[in-house]
């Protein structure tokens, strides 16, 4: 299979990771809000439910405005590959996030910085540039 050329920039290590500690805040900062302090260090119970609720919160985001709240929140987007623009969907968008819980799938990438996960769901974490408008 030939390795696919991409025609931009792909996001810097720095801001996925910090993309990532976002939106892992977040679920945490729900995770207290709903269940208090008893959450808190209570066995490995509340570990599964922080990682569902990442899944379900990027994913769901993902599909519907193209970055999970860490990855809008530090100016990044995940876009397909294929050049079309649109988001992915809901199933490719799970599929990348579960991969991504699974910790070793980011960890294998290619030169261009995408992981194992964007390989698999063809797409590409790049950053969010504003548009300009070029025309009078």
């Amino acid at each position: 299979m030939p390795v696919q050329e991409l025609p931009f920039e792909t996001a810097s290590w720095a801001r996925r990771v910090l993309a990532l500690l976002v939106d892992y805040a977040a679920c945490w900062g729900v995770m207290l809000a709903v269940y208090g302090s008893d959450w808190f260090g209570s066995g490995s119970l509340p570990s599964v439910y922080l990682n569902l609720l990442f899944i379900a919160e990027s994913a769901l985001l993902m599909a519907l405005s193209g970055g999970s709240f860490g990855q809008l929140a530090t100016r990044l987007r995940v876009v397909r590959v294929d050049g079309s623009g649109r988001p992915l969907s809901l199933l490719t968008a799970l599929l990348r996030q579960v991969m991504i819980c699974l910790v070793i799938p980011p960890l294998v990438f290619r030169p261009d910085g995408r992981g194992l996960h964007d390989m698999v769901c063809g797409s590409a974490t790049v950053p969010l540039v504003p548009r300009t408008d070029t025309g009078s």
